[in-house]
Parts: C-alpha cells; sequence; structure tokens
C-alpha cells in the first residue's frame, strides 16, 4: 500500500519511543508491500522543527536516516496545485460544484499541500491531525492516530 506520512507520523519515528513500536505493531509501515512517501513540505517542517528545538547532530543524522527510507514528493506538479487550490475552497465552504456537510475551516497551509498531494498520489494520509478529517473520503484516504488511545494502551502494559 502507498502511505504519505504526516510531520507528525515522521517525528513519532525519530522519538524512538513506546509509540513508535505501537505504530510498527499495528501498521508494520516499514514491511516491503508498502510505499512510504513524505511530502518536501513535511521535510521542511521537520527541519525547521530541529532548528526551533536545536536538535544535536545525533538526531539529525537520524532524521536524515530516516529519510532515505522514504519516496520525496515533490509538490511543483500542475495536477497537486490544481488539487490544493480545489481542496483549500472546499474547507472554505466555496466550491461550487461540491457543498460541504460542515462548517468552513482554514486549514493550515502545509496540511492543504499535503493533503493534496495525498489526493493526487492516491497515498493514505497517516497523521495524528484531526484537521484532515474532512476531507477523508472526499478528497483522501485518511487514517487518523489516535495519540490518547496508544498512549493509554501503552501504560497499561
Amino acid at each position: 500500500m502507498d502511505y504519505l506520512l504526516d510531520t507528525n507520523i515522521v517525528l513519532i519515528y525519530l522519538r524512538q519511543s513506546g509509540l513508535k513500536e505501537e505504530l510498527d505493531r499495528r501498521l508494520s509501515l516499514f514491511s516491503p508491500e508498502n510505499t512510504l512517501l513524505i511530502s518536501v513540505v513535511s521535510i521542511g517542517e521537520a527541519k525547521s522543527i530541529a532548528i526551533q528545538r536545536k536538535w544535536g547532530e545525533k538526531k539529525i543524522v537520524q532524521l536524515e536516516g530516516l529519510l532515505k527510507k522514504l519516496l520525496i514528493a515533490d509538490i511543483n506538479a500542475k495536477r497537486i496545485i490544481e488539487r490544493y487550490a480545489e481542496i483549500d475552497a472546499y474547507s472554505q465552504g466555496k466550491l461550487e460544484n461540491k457543498r460541504a456537510s460542515f462548517t468552513s475551516r482554514n486549514m493550515g497551509k502545509n496540511d492543504l499541500w499535503i493533503a493534496s498531494t495525498a489526493s493526487i498520489l492516491n497515498a493514505k494520509l497517516i497523521t495524528t491531525d484531526k484537521d484532515f478529517r474532512h476531507l477523508d473520503q472526499e478528497y483522501i484516504d485518511l487514517l487518523e492516530i489516535d495519540l490518547d488511545e496508544i498512549k493509554s494502551k501503552i501504560k497499561k502494559r
């Protein structure tokens, strides 16, 4: 299966915590039958976090090693750009041919790029972010990870 990893999932894999082990157990993302993708937008977000949180060399090397295991999806593609505009209008409740059944919302611009990329590449988007819910089954195939549920399961062990 093709998966697009949101930035928060990449960060979980860098922490080497019980969350990572539980995700591995549940999803087996890094098994050979899966294709793992990351948007260039998520790479930019992760590198910004590295600067802001003053990551050491070891953690930056770990990030680079993880990125080598992922296919990088560029956003400089006409179809992704057009889908970005469509998803943004849809999220605002202003897409003429698709009336939304939800209250209009402002998605973060990076999230719009990530959703557009997942949509065009037909990759299941894996995230812990609830901001993508309104796009599930309309534009993307969403796998939302509930961190609270996973953390409580880890505590019970």
